[in-house]
């Protein structure tokens, strides 16, 4: 049982944070439905209610914001529950990231415990698996480019090059929803990352809820010609919450 005085200091911290939100700009993602490449073995479409998406993915400069008014989740004080030894070790000291990485850089080397606390410090979440891949099927022109040679070899492509992730936002191309790098950047969190992984008939079953960040199971794909898909899929499989790597940040989405 909480004492009065601890629920009070809960709303407190609840308040505080949404007080201290940064403001970042956000698009319109209209509902719809799409066949992802998981889950279960017939391909029935799966729905996606209409929900607001950052632009840009978090920055070095955003973050270290967010540090300075949580000190909880700076690199010194993190609990090794939350985040490994790599957390955010590319940072020239703990309030400073340093002449080597750009302000305007995505962060990275960030856990999925400290991107989900951020996004929540915004008053927002992180998005699920299918809202990102729902968002991520576009290209410049169409909602829908998973079929388009060209766009898949643009994907490998980037997976290929190296340190993109010290690219400032915004300098890859703007796709149909008005995102920026979604691809050409870096891997991003979200909320279910490696869901997939579940084993059951469903994601959605309850009773596989405590493997969703251990990883059990395996893939069943709906397209596996769809490799640089498939890629991102696997790469999430193998990360568990409080891993950190450089070519991993995150952005935020937000429910109408």
């Amino acid at each position: 049982m909480f004492h009065l005085n601890q629920i009070k200091g809960l709303i407190l911290v609840c308040i505080s944070s949404t007080l201290f939100a940064q403001e970042t700009r956000m698009v319109t993602i209209e509902e719809g439905s799409f066949v992802p490449l998981y889950g279960a073995t017939k391909k029935q479409p799966i729905k996606i209610a209409s929900f607001s998406l950052d632009v840009y993915p978090v920055t070095n400069a955003q973050y270290l914001v967010f540090i300075k008014q949580n000190k909880t989740y700076s690199r010194s004080k993190i609990k090794g529950l939350f985040a490994d030894k790599s957390y955010l070790n590319h940072w020239a000291a703990e309030d400073d990231y340093g002449s080597q990485n750009k302000s305007n850089a995505p962060v990275t080397n960030i856990s999925w415990f400290a991107a989900k606390k951020y996004c929540e410090c915004q008053g927002k979440r992180l998005p699920t698996m299918d809202e990102w891949e729902y968002v991520a099927m576009a290209d410049q022109n169409r909602s829908d480019a998973r079929t388009k040679e060209s766009f898949n070899k643009y994907i490998l492509t980037w997976y290929e090059k190296p340190k993109t992730y010290l690219n400032p936002v915004g300098k890859t191309f703007k796709n149909f929803w008005g995102v920026y790098d979604m691809h050409g950047l870096v891997w991003e969190w979200t909320s279910d990352f490696n869901s997939i992984f579940l084993s059951g008939e469903s994601r959605k079953d309850k009773a596989t809820d405590k493997n969703l960040f251990c990883g059990s199971g395996s893939v069943n794909a709906t397209d596996l010609m769809n490799y640089a898909a498939f890629m991102r899929y696997a790469f999430r499989g193998s990360l568990k919450a409080n891993y950190t790597t450089k070519n991993l940040g995150f952005r935020c989405a937000k429910d109408f």
